[in-house]
């Protein structure tokens, strides 16, 4: 008797790059699509929140890392010599504050040589543009040949073109994102913005409402990730730093247009 056909037998691709979008790889492979669907319900409390996105990003990032360079390396076996390959190209991790922190742990161990860069940037309520609070991006050294942007969800992509933009302006050669879920209409205008930047996510959504969230999504990720409320722009909230590369004057966010959010 022959084996019952599963339901997705035919899928041969674990990750597959869209028709439309040939930068953008989005996944296919059953048990990450079960994962995703547990991350994304609102009763798993925060503390399962946690692992699952480190699970999800393990396997985003095996993928988002298939295309690095390696070199070879002899090492010695038990029993005999053996020639390997190693990692060439030096990688750094860019996790965008707050939410990417929470796929910077499965990264590191996945690639422990790479460095850590966090960029912190927040989305204005009123205009929905980025803003730039942080950024740790080392001075007067080599960029890495591989950056690795950590943003968990992309909504409007307006927070992810502005670290593409800071990071080719450091001086970046290769930029490669790695998100859960992320909006078509978000990864296109990143595709417009930059043409160069690859993609890997979990899951692509349709729909982003006027509050800017993708829909069904998965809500406020670091609110999700850390067990925190929502709340409502505070007026009394200091002002933002300008990036360093600006100097040390401040800006109040709803003064900002989209010109000077970002360098």
């Amino acid at each position: 008797t022959p084996f019952p056909r599963r339901r997705n037998e035919t899928r041969r691709n674990t990750m597959s790059a869209t028709k439309e979008m040939p930068n953008v790889t989005v996944s296919e492979h059953p048990v990450l699509l079960h994962k995703m669907c547990k991350l994304r319900s609102a009763a798993t409390s925060s503390r399962d929140f946690r692992m699952l996105l480190k699970e999800i990003t393990y396997y985003v990032g095996y993928e988002a890392t298939r295309n690095i360079s390696t070199v070879e390396q002899a090492v010695q076996t038990p029993v005999a010599p053996h020639i390997g390959q190693k990692i060439s190209d030096s990688i750094s991790l860019v996790p965008v504050l707050r939410a990417g922190l929470g796929m910077t742990d499965a990264m590191l161990e996945l690639l422990p040589m790479a460095s850590v860069h966090h960029i912190g940037m927040y989305r204005s309520n009123n205009s929905l543009l980025p803003v730039q609070y942080y950024n740790r991006l080392p001075r007067g050294s080599e960029p890495s040949d591989v950056c690795f942007v950590l943003e968990p969800i992309i909504a409007t992509a307006g927070t992810i073109v502005a670290v593409s933009r800071i990071l080719k302006n450091w001086g970046a050669k290769k930029i490669v994102v790695l998100s859960a879920i992320a909006s078509r209409t978000g990864l296109q205008k990143l595709q417009e913005k930059h043409p160069d930047v690859e993609v890997f996510c979990g899951q692509v959504d349709d729909t982003v409402n006027e509050q800017g969230f993708v829909l069904p999504g998965l809500g406020d990720v670091g609110d999700r990730l850390y067990g925190t409320t929502q709340v409502e722009a505070d007026p009394a909230e200091p002002p933002v730093k300008r990036a360093r590369a600006e100097g040390n004057n401040t800006i109040h966010k709803d003064s900002l247009t989209e010109a000077n959010l970002v360098p």
